[in-house]
């Protein structure tokens, strides 16, 4: 078999989201399609509808969009460098560290918070009741 046709073959969407190191197992690629996070040109697929160049495979994972064109069909799992080439990625860059800033991270060894540390670091989550109102008379 000659790599151009490779190339006009298609292959099962979980293999590929595999194969170019989208998702760390074919499972874990297959369960992503079963859950309804992987969309081929715009359409919920399951895992073994078959993609080939050109179409654009949409990937929620761990609370982020990857969005890649496929330039290469393969079948086989490769090295990063070469899974690189197969794709090109057009996802929405990571948001900034500092955007998410850790709440209520107190140093070792300062012992059990007091009821005020605890309804502090509630207020910093925004998980703070408001106070109880007062009843009218």
């Amino acid at each position: 078999m000659t790599s151009d046709a490779s190339e006009t073959a298609a292959v099962r969407v979980d293999s590929w989201i595999w194969s170019v190191r989208l998702t760390k197992t074919r499972s874990a690629a297959a369960t992503a399609c079963r859950g309804g996070h992987v969309r081929v040109n715009g359409d919920r697929v399951k895992p073994a509808h078959t993609v080939k160049a050109g179409d654009e495979v949409r990937l929620r994972q761990a609370g982020r969009d990857r969005v890649v064109v496929v330039k290469r069909v393969i079948r086989k799992r490769v090295g990063a460098p070469v899974a690189v080439e197969c794709y090109v990625d057009n996802s929405p860059p990571p948001p900034p560290r500092e955007a998410v800033a850790p709440a209520g991270i107190r140093d070792r060894g300062t012992g059990r918070p007091t009821k005020r540390d605890r309804r502090e670091m509630e207020r910093l989550r925004g998980l703070a009741t408001p106070p109880p109102a007062e009843p009218s008379r």
